[in-house]
Formats: C-alpha cells, sequence, structure tokens
C-alpha cells in the first residue's frame, strides 16, 4: 500500500510510536500516581486500568500490587504506544511535525482523538478506568501529559 506524502511508512511509525509513547506512558502514569497520591492511594488509578482484565474489583483496590498496578501500567503503556504509532504514522512526516509548535499541535489533536475514542466510543469494559478514581480536571491533565509525552518523543526522533 503507498504511503500519502506527509505520512511516515509503517516502520517509520513504528520506530517514532516506541520513543513517544513510552514518553507519553511515563509523563502520565507519573501524573495518575501523582493524582492518586494527593488523593491519598498514589496506585488507585493505575490499578483502576486492569479494570478491563480483573472487572470492577480493580476499581476499587487502593493499594500497590503486581497484580493490579503491574497489568494497569502495562496496559496504559501498551494503549500510549498504539496511539503515538497512529500520530507518528499520521502526523510523522509533514513539515511541520518538525517545530515545536507543530509538534506540539499534533500531539495535542492525537491526545484529543484518543480522550474521545477512549469515552465516546468504546465500551465501558475496555475505558482507561482511571475516570472512576479521578476527577475530571484531573483526567485533562493525564491527557495533557500523554501530549506532551507524545511531543517531546516525536521532536526527539526528528533530530535523529
Amino acid at each position: 500500500m503507498p504511503t500519502l506524502p506527509g505520512m511516515s511508512t509503517w516502520k517509520q511509525a513504528i520506530r517514532e510510536g516506541l520513543v513517544s509513547g513510552s514518553l507519553a506512558s511515563l509523563l502520565s502514569a507519573g501524573y495518575l500516581f501523582y493524582a492518586g497520591r494527593r488523593r491519598g492511594y498514589p496506585a488507585a488509578p493505575v490499578n483502576a486500568v486492569s479494570h478491563w482484565f480483573f472487572g470492577d474489583r480493580s476499581l476499587h483496590e487502593d493499594e500497590a500490587s503486581a497484580l493490579y498496578t503491574a497489568t494497569g501500567y502495562f496496559t496504559h503503556h501498551a494503549a500510549s504506544i498504539f496511539w503515538a504509532v497512529l500520530h507518528a504514522k499520521a502526523w510523522g512526516t509533514r513539515p511541520e511535525a518538525k517545530t515545536p509548535l507543530g509538534a506540539a499541535a499534533g500531539a495535542a489533536a492525537a491526545a484529543t482523538v484518543a480522550c474521545v475514542v477512549d469515552y465516546e466510543l468504546t465500551p465501558k469494559r475496555l475505558t482507561p478506568g482511571f475516570e472512576h478514581r479521578l476527577a475530571k480536571p484531573e483526567m485533562t491533565m493525564v491527557y495533557t501529559f500523554f501530549a506532551l509525552g507524545l511531543m517531546a518523543g516525536s521532536l526527539l526522533m526528528k533530530k535523529r
């Protein structure tokens, strides 16, 4: 299948997505732990992400555990890479993606699309889950940190 002008190849998108998705995951998960700590349970928002696998009991798990926290973080990380690869595929080689402002705009658009899909198009069992442990302003910050990670990773890969 031919690549359209301005679109990355899948190989380029996967390479960039692994870096920018990992940064996006680390930054947004860092905020999840921070927001959870402010509420008294640092791991609770990350544990809630594992609800797709463990059901509702993970939504109420407050303490860090190898089972819920690791599954929640792995799921969050995999989803971050998924969105980052799509972002890199669509936005990757556009000239404006190489500037800080263009990278920020592309990352903000990708985070917005991810949020809309996560909460408007996805079945409840497959939503991120942290919405059960955080208020809307905190959820906005999760997606903001996600976008910052995408932007940083994208710019890093473009400088190489």
